[in-house]
């Protein structure tokens, strides 16, 4: 069976849309956001369309007003009713907030069968239930769990919540997340799935987004802490390797200044 009848019978309509509508994605050219590796044909189901190139529309970043509307669909989308995520709780109060990507920085997934996937989640497309494979990034429990004691974090990601939502419970043991945010809380800006931090509700320099997809942060790059997309490499560390940034960026009242000097290395 080639790649486009299995796509026809396993993507939804409005999947098979945006992948016959998007471009094959080109090459990241900032090498301190590291290498990219080409996604399976499923992509577009668990995460976003990534275009490098694109270019984000001018905000300021320094408040928790929303911006000027960004593009959405080629048409002026309208502002939120409400913000994504509901008041700071207590325990949370005065805590910066860490945004976390799931695919490619917290684990791989893959419809393929993988042997050793830490685990197998069933997910129904179209009436027919599919087995996804899921392998935990080296390190991410340790991560998670010291990511919970500094910040107050909300899983965002551009897959769909009938998938990433069962992943997020077998892989966040600790109830580490106060808040999941999937694709239909993204804005879809020229072929890509965007997270704009200024919808979350939250002082934008005390957000932080932890990505491996530059496209995710588009819109705000100067709050993103990028990673490299890991697939199955069992002696990466690089989730350890954060921490300490973490804890130094948990004690900051304003995180530009440190994730500046970040990105000018």
């Amino acid at each position: 069976m080639d790649n486009t009848s299995i796509i026809t019978q396993v993507a939804n309509p409005k999947e098979e849309e945006i992948l016959s509508s998007c471009q094959e994605k080109v090459s990241q050219s900032n090498s301190s956001l590291k290498k990219h590796r080409n996604r399976s044909i499923f992509s577009p189901f668990f995460c976003c369309f990534r275009d490098y190139n694109a270019e984000p529309p001018a905000t300021n970043n320094k408040t928790c007003s929303l911006p000027p509307p960004a593009e959405e669909n080629s048409s002026p989308p309208k502002p939120p009713a409400k913000y994504l995520l509901p008041e700071v709780s207590i325990n949370d109060y005065g805590k910066n907030c860490v945004v976390i990507d799931l695919d490619e920085t917290l684990v791989h997934s893959s419809f393929k069968p993988i042997s050793n996937a830490d685990f197998i989640v069933p997910v129904e497309i179209d009436g027919t239930v599919h087995q996804v494979y899921v392998l935990k990034r080296p390190h991410v429990d340790e991560f998670l769990q010291k990511m919970g004691e500094l910040f107050e974090c909300v899983l965002f990601t551009a897959s769909l919540a009938k998938y990433a939502d069962p992943v997020a419970d077998l892989l966040d043991q600790w109830g580490v997340f106060r808040a999941r945010l999937f694709r239909e809380s993204c804005v879809f800006h020229r072929g890509n799935y965007v997270k704009d931090l200024s919808r979350l509700g939250r002082e934008l320099s005390k957000v932080i987004i932890v990505d491996n997809s530059p496209a995710s942060y588009i819109f705000h790059p100067e709050n993103a802490v990028p990673v490299q997309s890991w697939f199955d490499d069992l002696t990466d560390t690089e989730l350890l390797d954060l921490l300490p940034l973490f804890e130094g960026l948990s004690k900051e009242t304003d995180v530009y200044s440190v994730l500046q000097s970040l990105g000018a290395r």
